[in-house]
């Protein structure tokens, strides 16, 4: 690295809102804070947990979040002050900006200064309301702090023709779903479902099954074949856990829209023993990527607040209802 991590500063912005917060890269998780500094500038889809509680995060165009090692771990993220910066191997930049339920290990890399916490809470807010209930799309822009921004999406590359011609098919596919919501999931959340998916011509259990089977499809499946081949795993095992992780799921997917994922999925399957390790970690890496990019936005656009009458009851409320 040329600088030290501690000292370097990002400029995190939702130009939507009119917002910028600064945080400082405070030289935890060094590799980390390196592949997040190398990548920016970035854009990306802003989201916001659901179960968790007041944490933002987003896809980060950075394939090596999936596999790279953490040298300081919180044991508990709810423990973490507010401000706290975030990189997971789920491929994500997170921010803490209050409380949280979930008592997870995270990896930290930085804290958003002082100052910068009401706005920060205001962004959290306003991107709550958008996943929640208006749909708004909101994007994040992460950039070295005082410099301007940009965006690309990560071109890897592979020796074997086939598996080479689907990563740039990969690639392009995600480069326009990045910033802009993907057409067949748009098509899907408003019920155009050309397979009719979805019993008696319901969509909500469609679109809740597209989003059960996308996430763990990215974070588990690709994100753990990834961390398979870089940690060395023989490549026979590697092929046969691709065989039976990913193909399931993506003809599920392609059934209720995803065609475009079920065809990228068929091609992989098809070249699968022809590729070396370091081209299979070069497509399940770009294939994670687009993956987790259709997972992002399938949490933007799921109808959360259909269930909005539905709300928790704390021990006094149950004990009243028994």
């Amino acid at each position: 690295m040329t600088e030290t991590s501690s000292g370097r500063h990002i400029d995190i912005a939702w130009p939507e809102l009119g917002i910028i917060v600064t945080a400082e890269l405070d030289g935890r998780n060094p590799e980390l804070a390196d592949a997040l500094w190398e990548a920016l500038p970035y854009r990306s889809l802003q989201g916001h947990a659901l179960v968790a509680g007041e944490h933002l995060y987003h896809v980060a165009p950075i394939p090596s979040l999936l596999h790279l090692p953490a040298s300081t771990r919180i044991a508990d993220r709810r423990e973490a002050p507010d401000g706290t910066v975030f990189c997971s191997a789920l491929q994500h930049l997170g921010i803490k900006y209050g409380t949280l339920t979930e008592p997870m290990p995270a990896t930290p890399v930085g804290r958003v200064r002082e100052a910068d916490m009401p706005a920060l809470a205001a962004a959290g807010q306003a991107v709550w309301e958008a996943v929640y209930a208006t749909k708004r799309t909101i994007l994040v822009e992460v950039r070295r702090a005082g410099t301007a921004g940009g965006h690309r999406i990560p071109h890897l590359t592979a020796v074997e023709p086939e598996a080479n011609r689907l990563i740039h098919d990969v690639h392009a596919a995600t480069e326009r779903a990045w910033l802009t919501v993907p057409p067949e999931l748009a098509d899907l959340h408003r019920g155009l479902i050309p397979s009719g998916a979805g019993s008696f011509e319901t969509v909500l259990p469609t679109v809740l099954f597209v989003n059960g089977e996308t996430r763990p499809l990215g974070y588990a499946s690709y994100g753990g074949l990834v961390r398979g081949a870089v940690q060395g795993m023989p490549m026979e095992s590697l092929r046969q856990m691709a065989r039976l992780l990913v193909g399931v799921p993506a003809e599920f997917l392609g059934y209720c829209g995803l065609e475009r994922l079920w065809d990228f999925t068929q091609r992989f399957l098809a070249c699968l023993d022809r590729l070396d390790r370091d081209d299979f970690l070069a497509v399940a890496s770009q294939l994670a990527l687009y993956v987790n990019c259709l997972g992002g936005w399938n949490l933007h656009l799921y109808p959360w607040d259909t269930g909005d009458h539905l709300r928790q009851l704390r021990p006094a409320q149950a004990g009243q209802q028994s």
